[in-house]
């Protein structure tokens, strides 16, 4: 183990479950690479993988949905990140209605918020997706999941 690896492993941000929408095509995964990124205006970055089916449905999006869970919402967090939408339709298994600009607003999310995609940055294996908030709900108080709270999820897809 090098001491980068000893640094990023001490690392816990909180998790956050991505969806888009484009044209009829719907997908989401489990992201933990995500941070508000400015200020004035208010903008926020969400890291997805090329290799994840929901990079190639968020860059035909003009919006993505970022949603935040709680710690007892491990079981929708292993559904996001457990499964790819190359086989499963994971829509089917939760209640969600359609938000701004389209978007895939899970219901069951203790806060959620709708961006524009304002850029998209290349940083290696995955992209950033800068968005601005237009549209965002808050539902459930408690401690949000983190990634140490869902390192026993395995990807649907490898990073």
């Amino acid at each position: 183990m090098t001491d980068l690896d000893a640094f990023m492993g001490r690392l816990s941000p909180d998790m956050c479950v991505v969806t888009a929408a484009a044209g009829t095509q719907r997908s989401g995964c489990l992201v933990s690479f995500s941070s508000q990124c400015s200020i004035r205006p208010v903008r926020f970055v969400v890291w997805i993988s090329r290799v994840n089916h929901t990079y190639a449905v968020a860059r035909a999006a003009d919006c993505l949905a970022v949603h935040l869970l709680t710690r007892e919402q491990h079981e929708l967090a292993s559904l996001f990140g457990g499964e790819t939408g190359d086989r499963t339709d994971k829509f089917t298994h939760v209640p969600w209605t359609r938000g701004h600009g389209g978007s895939v607003v899970l219901e069951e999310a203790a806060a959620w918020f709708v961006g524009s995609v304002e850029q998209r940055v290349d940083g290696g294996d995955h992209v950033g997706f800068v968005l601005t908030p237009e549209d965002w709900g808050s539902r459930a108080d408690g401690p949000l999941l983190r990634l140490d709270d869902a390192r026993d999820i395995s990807p649907g897809h490898p990073a």
